[in-house]
C-alpha cells in the first residue's frame, strides 16, 4: 500500500504514525509546503511574549526524526498542486528547485488545514502587517518587534489568537489595541459571559474597540496607490459607530479567523459540507474513493446535536488523523464527534466553553433552561476564588447540552467535568450526583459543578425556576409588569441594585409578604443566588404564583449590565 498524506502538521502526522503503527508494509510519504512539521501553533502567541523563549521549543520534531521514528517519508518544501483522483496522482512543486513531478498512492489523505481570512482592505500587504499561522509567521513578528521600536500594536479580532497574542504584548509593555466587529470580544460566547472577557482586557489597559471595523492600513508612503513598495505600516483606521478613527500602529496583527484550505479537496471531486469544510464519514473519508480528509479541512459531528460542526483545534485534528489513519489500514474506529470544548487565558481569567451556548441551543430549537452559578474553585479560607459557571438544559428532557466558564483558577477542571458529562448525555440533576474529588485544598464540599447541576434541575422542572438578566430585561422591555425582590440587606440595596427593585431583607420577608402583589410574576434575587432562592422558596410557599430566582444574582446583574 502506498499511502499519501498533504500536511504535516496536527492531523497529517498523526495519521501517519498511526498508520505505521499498524503496518510495516505500507510506504508512507508526507509533502509539506513548510519547514516546519508537526509544531504546537497554539504556543505561537507565547512565544511572542517570551513565556516561550525559544521558537525550537514549538517545533520539537523535524522530518528527519519523524523518517527515523516512524519510517514515514517526510518532504519539507514540497507543495502539492494538482490532484487526479481518478489516475489516484498528485502533482508535486519542488519549492526549493522549482521543479515539477507527479506521484502516485493507494490512500490519499488531505490534512491541508486552514489559512488566515486576510480582509480586502487597502494598505493589507504594507510591511508590518502580520497574521499568526505558523513558526515562520512567528519568526516574523518577533523579529520586527525586537529588531524595530515598536511600542504601539493594534490586533485585529478578539477570538483566541487575537487575545492571547494582546495578552502577550502587554506583557512585553507596548500599548495594544484589539479591534473586533462583533459586539464583545470571544463572540463564540454568550455576550452574558463574553462582557466578562471585554472587562478583564480594559483592566490590563487593553483598548477593546467593539462594533467596529477594519477601513484600511495606512503607512509611511502617505497614500495608498503610490507607486512601488507599499511603506511601511504607521496606523489603522477604523469605522465604528461613533465614525471613523485613526489609531497609531507599528505592528498590526490580523487575527480575524480562518478558512478551510479546499483547492484539492475541489480538485478530487469531494463534497464540501455546510460549514464550508469537506463533509467525511466518522472514519475521515470523503464521498471520493481513497481520498480522506481530517483535521482543520474536514467536518467533524456536534455530540449535542448530531449535526455536521466545524471547529478548528488541535485536538480535534489529532483525533482526526489517528482515527482515518486507522481506518486506511484495517482499523475499525470511529469519529464520535466534538463538543468544541475550549479554554483560554486572559489575563488573571482561565475563559473556557463546551457543547451549546445558549444562543446556539435556541437556534436548535431547544427550550431551555439556563443557570449563572458564582462559586468558589475551593474555600476562601484556602485562597479560593469566585468562577462563574453559565450552564445550558433541555428542558424536556433535562439533558446538559452546553457550559461556559470564566475565572482566575479552577475553570480548566470544572469545563472538563461538564465536558464529560455532556459527552455520555448527563442531565442537570446527574451533576448533583457525581462523585467528585474533595479536599479544601481543591475544592469546596459541594463542588461549583454540583450547585451548577442543583440549580439548574430545579429550573428544569419548574420547582425553582430561573430568569437570567438578558431575560428579565428583554420582559420588562417588552412592557411585561414584572416585581423585583431584592431579598439583600438595605446596605447592600443602597450599594446597587437591580433598576426597580424592593428592598425585603430575607429574615423580614414572611411577615412583609403582604407589600407584594401575589398574583404578578415576581423575581427574587440577592449577592449571588443562594438567598435570592431562599427568597423565592418563601413566596412559592406562601401562595405566589409565578416566582423566579435571578440567575447569578446581582453580581451577575451588574456584570451583565455594565
Amino acid at each position: 500500500m502506498k499511502i499519501v498524506v498533504v500536511g504535516s502538521v496536527a492531523a497529517g502526522t498523526s495519521a501517519a504514525a498511526k498508520a505505521r503503527r499498524n503496518t510495516e508494509d505500507a510506504q508512507i510519504t508526507i509533502y509539506e509546503r513548510d519547514s516546519d512539521i508537526s509544531y504546537s501553533g497554539c504556543g505561537l502567541p507565547y512565544y511572542l511574549g517570551g513565556e516561550v523563549e525559544s521558537i525550537d521549543d514549538l517545533t520539537p520534531r523535524d522530518a528527519a526524526w519523524f523518517a527515523k521514528r516512524y519510517g514515514v517519508d517526510v518532504r519539507t518544501g514540497h507543495e502539492v498542486t494538482g490532484l487526479d483522483a481518478a489516475a489516484r496522482t498528485v502533482t508535486v512543486l519542488d519549492l526549493a528547485t522549482d521543479e515539477t513531478f507527479t506521484d502516485t498512492y493507494d490512500e490519499l489523505v488531505l490534512a491541508t488545514g486552514v489559512s488566515p481570512v486576510v480582509p480586502p482592505v487597502p494598505g493589507i500587504d504594507r510591511p508590518g502587517v502580520f497574521t499568526l499561522r505558523n513558526p515562520g509567521d512567528a519568526r516574523a513578528v518577533h523579529a520586527w518587534i525586537t529588531e524595530r521600536d515598536v511600542a504601539r500594536v493594534v490586533v485585529v479580532g478578539a477570538g483566541y489568537i487575537g487575545l492571547e497574542t494582546a495578552e502577550q504584548l502587554v506583557g512585553r509593555g507596548l500599548e495594544v489595541t484589539v479591534v473586533e466587529a462583533q459586539d464583545h470580544a470571544m463572540p463564540r460566547m454568550d455576550g452574558d459571559m463574553s462582557a466578562r472577557v471585554d472587562a478583564e482586557l480594559r483592566s490590563h489597559g487593553v483598548e477593546l474597540l467593539t462594533r467596529t471595523r477594519l477601513g484600511r492600513i495606512d503607512g509611511t508612503d502617505g497614500t495608498e496607490d503610490a507607486a512601488g513598495a507599499p511603506g511601511d505600516v504607521t496606523s489603522v483606521v477604523v469605522q465604528g459607530e461613533d465614525g471613523e478613527r485613526s489609531i497609531p500602529a507599528d505592528l498590526v496583527l490580523v487575527a480575524v479567523g480562518v478558512r478551510p484550505n479546499l483547492d484539492l479537496a475541489r480538485a478530487a471531486g469531494a463534497t464540501v459540507g455546510p460549514t464550508g469544510a469537506v463533509a467525511v464519514d466518522r472514519q475521515g473519508r470523503t464521498d471520493v474513493p481513497h481520498v480522506w480528509a481530517v483535521g482543520d479541512v474536514a467536518e467533524s459531528f456536534d455530540v449535542a446535536t448530531g449535526e455536521p460542526t466545524w471547529v478548528p483545534l488541535g485536538s480535534t485534528a489529532n483525533k482526526m488523523g489517528r482515527i482515518a489513519g486507522d481506518a486506511l489500514t484495517g482499523g475499525t474506529p470511529a469519529h464520535r464527534g466534538i463538543l468544541g470544548t475550549s479554554i483560554v487565558r486572559v489575563f488573571d481569567q482561565a475563559v473556557a466553553q463546551t457543547g451549546l451556548t445558549e444562543d446556539r441551543a435556541r437556534d436548535a430549537g431547544y427550550d431551555v433552561a439556563v443557570v449563572h452559578n458564582i462559586k468558589p474553585d475551593r474555600p476562601p479560607y484556602l485562597g479560593g476564588r469566585e468562577m462563574l459557571i453559565k450552564a445550558v438544559a433541555d428542558r424536556a428532557t433535562g439533558r446538559l447540552l452546553g457550559a461556559q466558564a470564566i475565572g482566575p483558577s479552577g475553570v480548566d477542571k470544572r469545563i472538563d467535568v461538564l465536558a464529560t458529562a455532556i459527552t455520555y448525555g448527563a442531565t442537570a440533576d446527574d451533576l448533583f450526583h457525581l462523585d467528585l474529588a474533595y479536599a479544601p485544598t481543591y475544592a469546596t464540599t459541594k463542588d461549583p459543578v454540583h450547585y451548577t447541576g442543583m440549580a439548574l434541575a430545579g429550573a428544569v422542572d419548574g420547582r425553582t425556576p430561573l430568569i437570567s438578566p438578558a431575560e428579565l430585561d428583554r420582559r420588562r422591555d417588552a412592557g411585561e409588569q414584572i416585581q423585583v425582590v431584592d431579598v439583600r440587606s438595605a446596605k447592600d440595596h443602597a450599594r446597587s441594585c437591580v433598576d426597580g427593585a424592593v428592598n425585603i431583607p430575607l429574615a423580614e420577608l414572611r411577615s412583609r409578604s403582604g407589600e407584594l402583589d401575589p398574583t404578578l410574576p415576581t423575581v427574587t434575587y440577592c449577592n449571588k443566588g443562594v438567598s435570592g432562592n431562599a427568597g423565592q422558596n418563601v413566596l412559592r410557599n406562601l401562595g405566589f404564583g409565578e416566582v423566579s430566582n435571578l440567575s447569578g444574582g446581582n453580581k451577575n446583574y451588574q456584570a451583565y449590565r455594565s
